[in-house]
């Protein structure tokens, strides 16, 4: 898999379940070792770098996780201040005034002091945006940003992706399923399958991919290059016909 992403850009990475999309995403955030193969951010070679050196190029990185990952114990307040209160010592007034700032970016800041069990699924996806930027991160990884989420929400989501990308001047990666809301914000796109990329290019590029696979997929067509069914040992009609042949006989 060769993948060149550009610096300030929101690149979608798309695919089946199981295609490989967030081993990837694992990979490039430095989370995961490749077996082969090399991985580089901001010029400097993942694998080349020391357990310090990757931890400081790890800092510059923001993650939303897949269905949000927040804190149960923790207020929205402190899910976002987490990340600042791991990486610096800094005075609370001034902590406050940052974490505020992120909430009121996602429209939360009403709601900084009520804990996970009392937010939608959209406002918890949207601290979890806040938490993931609050360090003002060069990248921006987001694991199915818009899974479970409502219309309303998913719109919402894909909004503050768009405005918070070229806001802060960062590069977001993007794994999605979710075809429509990834085109309305994604700048290029790959479409992996089998651990290799099918189709690569802006979203109408997509659209017009020559990969069957790729617009079954981008189609949400349910017979294909993926077959509907599970390749079975037997033809269903002869072994129908063998069953209705035996009980015949009996």
């Amino acid at each position: 898999v060769d993948l060149r992403i550009t610096q300030g850009a929101i690149v979608s990475i798309m695919g089946a379940s199981g295609g490989g999309k967030t081993t990837l995403l694992n990979l490039m955030a430095g989370t995961l070792a490749p077996q082969a193969g090399r991985i580089r951010v901001a010029g400097q070679d993942l694998q080349a770098l020391n357990f310090e050196d990757l931890y400081r190029l790890r800092r510059r990185m923001g993650m939303l996780f897949q269905h949000s990952a927040l804190f149960t114990d923790f207020s929205a307040f402190e899910n976002v201040a987490f990340p600042l209160r791991r990486h610096f010592r800094l005075d609370e007034s001034i902590l406050r005034k940052l974490v505020l700032m992120k909430l009121e970016a996602v429209g939360l800041r009403g709601a900084a002091g009520l804990m996970p069990a009392e937010l939608s699924g959209g406002m918890g996806r949207r601290v979890a945006l806040a938490r993931a930027m609050v360090m003002d991160p060069m990248l921006i990884f987001y694991d199915e940003p818009f899974t479970g989420l409502d219309p309303i929400s998913v719109g919402i989501i894909a909004t503050l992706i768009r405005r918070l990308n070229d806001a802060l001047g960062a590069t977001s990666i993007l794994v999605s399923h979710d075809v429509q809301e990834t085109f309305s914000i994604t700048d290029y796109g790959y479409i992996l399958a089998g651990g290799k990329i099918i189709a690569e290019g802006t979203p109408d590029t997509l659209r017009a991919s020559d990969s069957e696979l790729a617009r079954q997929f981008l189609g949400g067509k349910p017979d294909g290059p993926v077959p509907f069914h599970y390749p079975a040992k037997d033809d269903y009609a002869t072994a129908l016909t063998g069953v209705w042949a035996a009980g015949e006989a009996s």
